[in-house]
């Protein structure tokens, strides 16, 4: 029996590859060339499936020049906002993603971005490799702790609940706003707020857990950051976009904020380059799912739902427009 044909993009991990060998016909990456849009267009020719990671911009001028063997788009990846749904529900192509797989790795991450922002790291580590650490003394390198301070996260969905639970064990409060409120069994305690600014008045330190909309673009700007109290400091996993970078820089830069920890960026890996002149910003390269454990299970969620597909089943992490 003829196996599918899939192309993967990305060099996955080696696990993760040696399970789509062993159940596709499977293109790989051997040396993560980064692909272009005509690349993908041109290795796609005589495939079935496409294995895509958030790299890749799946947008409808590429969907609409895939050739018409290609019938499903399996992301490497909880987003999927680099995929246009819409057109490719419209040529008839399925898109799947990996959700629940990154929740720990993620909200691990966002701990040490509070931390990491909270302690003054950047600014610490630069004076130890440049050779500037002379003594200790009682006034040198002051951050603030976790401990005590109220945690806003915007979006309770799976990683801002394993944030908070994180973040409860340095015993912080939490407050929290979501599209809808959740259960008294999730909200484990924290506090609803029906609005962002309400949110934000009391967010000491503010988490960024929601995903990639028109509604959430830019939503973290000169205005709202209005909002937070003076020295607050502001965390980032989700996405980018979700923060106007002028703005932020701004209020870092004039110490309206006390501090960020930012693991996500506009453009990346082409990030806003005022970021890198501030010490008060704490900077990862999108670590949040960096982890083997996360990976393998990453790929494995998107060859399962490219296995279930090709089966004639509904893959699980089916995404709908």
């Amino acid at each position: 029996m003829t196996r599918p044909r899939i192309l993967v993009t990305r060099k996955l991990p080696s696990d993760v590859e040696a399970r789509a060998c062993a159940h596709f016909d499977a293109s790989l990456n051997e040396d993560d060339t980064l692909p272009t849009r005509e690349t993908i267009i041109a290795d796609a020719k005589g495939k079935d499936g496409l294995l895509v990671t958030v790299t890749d911009r799946i947008d409808a001028e590429l969907i609409a020049a895939l050739p018409a063997s290609v019938k499903i788009i399996s992301t490497f990846s909880v987003g999927y906002d680099h995929i246009d749904v819409a057109a490719a529900t419209a040529r008839g192509i399925a898109v799947t993603n990996t959700p629940d797989v990154l929740t720990d790795a993620t909200a691990e991450i966002a701990l040490l971005l509070m931390l990491g922002a909270a302690r003054n790291a950047t600014s610490s580590i630069a004076t130890l490799r440049e050779g500037r650490w002379k003594n200790w003394a009682p006034t040198g390198m002051l951050g603030t702790e976790l401990s005590g301070k109220r945690l806003g996260i915007l979006g309770l969905g799976r990683i801002g609940r394993a944030t908070a639970s994180r973040a409860r064990a340095f015993g912080m409060e939490i407050h929290y706003h979501s599209r809808q409120r959740l259960s008294p069994e999730l909200e484990e305690g924290a506090r609803y707020h029906a609005d962002i600014a309400s949110l934000f008045s009391v967010s000491d330190i503010l988490s960024i857990h929601c995903a990639s909309t028109p509604q959430t673009r830019g939503l973290i700007n000169r205005e709202t950051i209005a909002h937070l109290p003076e020295g607050a400091i502001i965390v980032n996993t989700a996405r980018g976009d979700i923060v106007d970078d002028d703005a932020l820089i701004e209020a870092l830069a004039s110490g309206r904020l006390g501090a960020a920890g930012l693991d996500v960026f506009n453009n990346e890996p082409n990030f806003h380059p005022g970021y890198l002149n501030l010490s008060n910003a704490f900077l990862l390269p999108h670590l949040g799912s960096a982890t083997l454990e996360t990976r393998n299970a990453m790929g494995f969620r998107a060859l399962e739902n490219l296995e279930a597909f090709f089966r004639g089943d509904t893959p699980r992490d089916l995404v709908s427009t």
